[in-house]
C-alpha cells in the first residue's frame, strides 16, 4: 500500500469516530515492511478522556510494544496533524515518520468555533519564571 491508502484507513477510522459519538480523528501505525502494527480512533468523548487522542494512544502504545530501534522505522498515518501534546508524545515515542490528511490550519478553518488546533489559544501562560531553580533537578540528568 501507499501512503494515500494508509492516509484512507486514517480516514475511515476517524469516520468511525465520529459514529460513535467521538471527535473525528484516526490513527494508525505501519512497520518499515507495510505491516499495520496499531490503529485506533478518538475516544475523547465516550471515555471522558481529554488525552484519548489517536496518535498519542498510538504512541504510547509503541513506546510500551516497540524497541526503540523497531519505533524510528515505523510511520505513523493520520487524519489530520498531531496537536502539540501528541507531538510531543509522538517524539518522546521515537517514531520515525508521521503522514498526515489535514493540517492543523485547514482543521481551524472547518471549525465554526474558532477553536485553534495548534499553539495556546485562550490560555494566559506566564514564564519562565525561576528557572535558575527550575534547572536544579535536570542538573546531570541528561549527561
Amino acid at each position: 500500500m501507499d501512503d494515500h491508502e494508509y492516509l484512507r484507513r486514517a480516514i475511515a477510522l476517524a469516520e468511525e469516530a465520529r459514529e460513535q459519538g467521538n471527535p473525528p480523528f484516526g490513527s494508525l501505525l505501519v512497520s518499515d515492511s507495510g505491516v499495520v502494527l496499531a490503529e485506533d480512533r478518538n475516544t475523547t468523548a465516550t471515555a471522558r478522556d481529554l488525552t484519548a487522542h489517536p496518535e498519542l494512544k498510538l504512541a504510547r502504545w509503541a513506546g510500551r510494544e516497540l524497541p526503540a530501534e523497531q519505533a524510528r522505522t515505523t510511520t505513523m498515518y493520520t487524519s489530520c496533524e498531531p496537536c502539540p501534546m501528541c507531538a510531543s508524545v509522538i517524539t518522546r515515542a521515537n517514531l520515525g515518520r508521521v503522514v498526515y490528511a489535514l493540517s492543523g490550519e485547514q482543521l481551524d478553518e472547518l471549525k465554526s468555533r474558532g477553536i485553534a488546533h495548534q499553539g495556546t489559544a485562550g490560555v494566559d501562560y506566564s514564564g519562565p519564571h525561576l528557572p535558575d531553580e527550575a534547572t536544579a533537578p535536570f542538573t546531570g540528568y541528561y549527561g
